[in-house]
């Protein structure tokens, strides 16, 4: 569960800075039981956060689509009493259809916080499972809702970045080792070795190739595809190189 207190709102210029934007969808019912002023808050704060909002029907209040990130919300804007089981019982649905599941509840009272306390534990509620948001008041609770997508957003395009570098890395990494082998080659340098990673591949479609088709498909000479492809089939050939 995380709590926050009502002094750590956070301004819509802290959100969008580095890097904001995205598609916020609402649910159709859930707006219908609003106050049109705190629509009108939640469509304000979108467009300053760079946010396009759609109304449509969906089984959470919300779906933030940001940086490649999806994140559902339930936005329990007052915890009724009479609706405790109701709220927990969709809260137990949605979390087996939504990976990324929050559950943003305003608790302005003790008492609120007193019932709330009391329902988590007696619904079996597993820390966690989803992660419940506890604000004072409705506005701390959107402006928490896309701080949450924004940043699930940011850490889904740092790994991806992540892992783009981890591959050129390991591109680099291949090519090196390719040239090296090819080149170990006699006679054969770096200018021959990308020829043949060019028109032949690899280096075992490399040793499969004829003279013929080295010559056909490089600007090797003859005696230099006439050295590669005896390099891979006699042993006084590939006994001998020095790879350094």
């Amino acid at each position: 569960m995380e709590n926050t207190k009502a002094t750590s709102q956070i301004p819509s210029r802290a959100i969008h800075s580095g890097g904001g934007g995205g598609v916020c969808m609402m649910s159709n019912t859930w707006r219908d039981e609003q106050h049109p002023a705190f629509i009108n808050f939640i469509s304000t704060f979108l467009t300053e956060n760079a946010f396009r909002l759609n109304f449509v029907p969906i089984a959470p209040d919300f779906i933030f689509n940001c940086g490649g990130s999806s994140v559902a919300f339930i936005f329990v804007t007052s915890l009724d009493p009479t609706c405790i089981s109701q709220i927990f019982g969709r809260v137990q649905k949605l979390k087996l259809q939504f990976a990324n599941l929050y559950v943003v509840i305003t608790l302005p009272t003790k008492e609120k916080n007193d019932l709330f306390v009391r329902s988590y534990f007696k619904f079996g509620m597993e820390l966690g499972k989803p992660t419940f948001v506890l604000v004072k008041d409705l506005e701390m609770g959107f402006e928490k809702m896309v701080k949450i997508a924004h940043s699930r957003g940011v850490c889904k395009r740092e790994d991806a970045t992540a892992k783009l570098k981890a591959e050129r890395k390991q591109t680099v990494q291949a090519v090196n080792v390719f040239q090296r082998v090819v080149t170990s080659i006699p006679g054969i340098d770096n200018h021959d070795a990308n020829a043949l990673n060019q028109a032949i591949g690899s280096i075992e479609a490399i040793s499969k190739a004829s003279k013929e088709q080295i010559l056909e498909n490089t600007d090797l000479s003859a005696d230099k595809a006439e050295v590669v492809s005896r390099f891979f089939r006699d042993p006084k050939f590939y006994l001998s190189p020095k790879i350094n």
